[in-house]
């Protein structure tokens, strides 16, 4: 797990204002700010260089310990980095951190963790690899007879724990809370309204203050982390931040309730989108035309091997409360929408389209059907590709240096042709991934961000 000494040259070039071409010599002037480049790529223009995004979104991200050594192997020192998102032990990337290779992006993010309390007043916390991390003073945990760290909704510890961290593990599992007889008075509305609330003013207070804070002070393009189109997103279903959860809330039996008891879901979905629309309204009116992206929704409609469910289903089920929601913002909005689907969503490409999807995260390309090539050739103009980089299953935690350089090279080259992408790893960079991979992988962006965006 040490780091090789990185290239700092190579690594620094990614956030200068000019980039040497490797194969030629070359020095070229980036023409672009960070905002001006993932504008171009997401309306499918040529940019200067390949947009990157690290740590935006929580899809997006890097685990907190793994983070820590990037940062080392980048003669950055400092405090200890910030836990931002404790479901998935996520860190906080810092602007020098950002600025350092060259990441365009930055996400504007709700105050509220998913166990549903704030990141304030941060206390020291070590993980079990003995990596000392800040987190939120409502981070509270206890530990079980077997050690296994529990984690408490709203920092509560009153009532029943909601996550749990397997001893030696580095991030936290759902915790399943459905009551015993919850089936036998299933009630839409209960779950729906645990699921979701409006806006208060504070909230948008929060959101227009940051919006404008961030569109001032960086060039990098803002992306609206909202998610409340996320209907039947597995993550939220357990209800982490929820004391006491009602309905059903076991992720294997909402799958199967999909198929056996659709009309419970539709539901569920109707109340929440109609909360969600209102919120969406006053959303646009606290942040404006600052942000260029909006994430709609985290719902998972792929496995590795294929659809979770049919097409059908989505057709029944999500797509016309999508397509409500995309049609609005591009009444509305210059925003473009970005839905984050793991695995192999192929089957249902053409009917996001359909639904007004603008941006598919995390691209998947070792599922089945969603090879990187085939997936430019087809939908290449009409869909962005946020993500698709590197394998986190495989090539880079278990792979050489040399393989995570070859991966990040060939998908720029792909999806990098025409503007359209946005590079980011495949879903999150995992704990215990090894620190000379992780700087491969910013080196063999660095190297390759020009040549790909400029290629024929």
């Amino acid at each position: 797990m040490n780091p090789n000494p990185p290239d700092a040259e190579t690594l620094n070039r990614a956030g200068n204002g000019v980039f040497t071409d490797a194969t030629a010599g070359i020095e070229k002037e980036m023409t672009m700010t960070s905002r001006e480049r993932v504008r171009a790529a997401i309306r499918h223009q040529q940019p200067d260089r390949v947009p990157l995004d690290l740590g935006t979104t929580p899809v997006t991200g890097i685990h907190v310990s793994t983070y820590t050594q990037l940062r080392k192997a980048l003669g950055l020192g400092g405090a200890p980095a910030k836990v931002e998102e404790p479901f998935q032990m996520l860190a906080q990337v810092e602007p020098e951190v950002a600025d350092k290779l060259g990441v365009d992006t930055v996400g504007l993010q709700m105050p509220n963790t998913l166990f549903g309390f704030p990141n304030v007043n941060w206390k020291p916390f070590r993980m079990f690899d003995g990596t000392d991390v800040l987190v939120s003073e409502y981070f509270r945990v206890t530990k079980d007879a077997g050690g296994d760290l529990l984690l408490y909704p709203k920092g509560d510890t009153s009532a029943p724990p909601s996550g749990r961290m397997p001893n030696g593990g580095d991030f936290f599992d759902a915790i399943v809370r459905q009551a015993p007889d919850a089936e036998e008075h299933l009630d839409p509305r209960e779950f729906a309204e645990q699921q979701i609330g409006r806006y208060t003013d504070e909230d948008l207070g929060h959101l227009q203050k940051t919006a404008d804070h961030l569109y001032r002070s960086t060039d990098k393009a803002l992306v609206g982390c909202w998610w409340q189109g996320g209907i039947g997103d597995i993550a939220l279903v357990p209800g982490l931040w929820v004391a006491h959860p009602k309905g059903i809330r076991d992720p294997q039996r909402w799958y199967e309730m999909l198929a056996e008891q659709p009309g419970y879901a539709r539901e569920i979905f109707e109340i929440q989108i109609g909360v969600a629309f209102e919120n969406l309204k006053l959303y646009r009116q606290a942040v404006g035309d600052k942000i260029d992206v909006i994430v709609m929704s985290g719902t998972d409609f792929g496995s590795q091997r294929g659809p979770f469910f049919s097409p059908r289903s989505y057709r029944e089920l999500f797509k016309p409360f999508h397509k409500k929601l995309n049609d609005w913002v591009h009444a509305n909005t210059s925003w473009k929408t970005f839905y984050h689907s793991c695995g192999s969503i192929v089957a249902f490409l053409d009917d996001f389209i359909e639904a007004g999807v603008d941006i598919i995260n995390p691209v998947q390309c070792s599922a089945t059907g969603m090879d990187a090539a085939e997936l430019k050739k087809k939908y290449g103009e009409k869909l962005v590709f946020w993500g698709g980089g590197v394998n986190t299953q495989r090539t880079l935690p278990f792979g050489t240096p040399e393989e995570v350089c070859q991966e990040v090279a060939g998908r720029m080259q792909v999806f990098g042709k025409g503007g359209g992408f946005v590079f980011n790893s495949i879903h999150n960079i995992q704990a215990r991934t090894p620190t000379e991979n992780v700087v491969a992988l910013f080196k063999a962006v660095a190297d390759h961000r020009l040549l790909s965006s400029t290629a024929a």
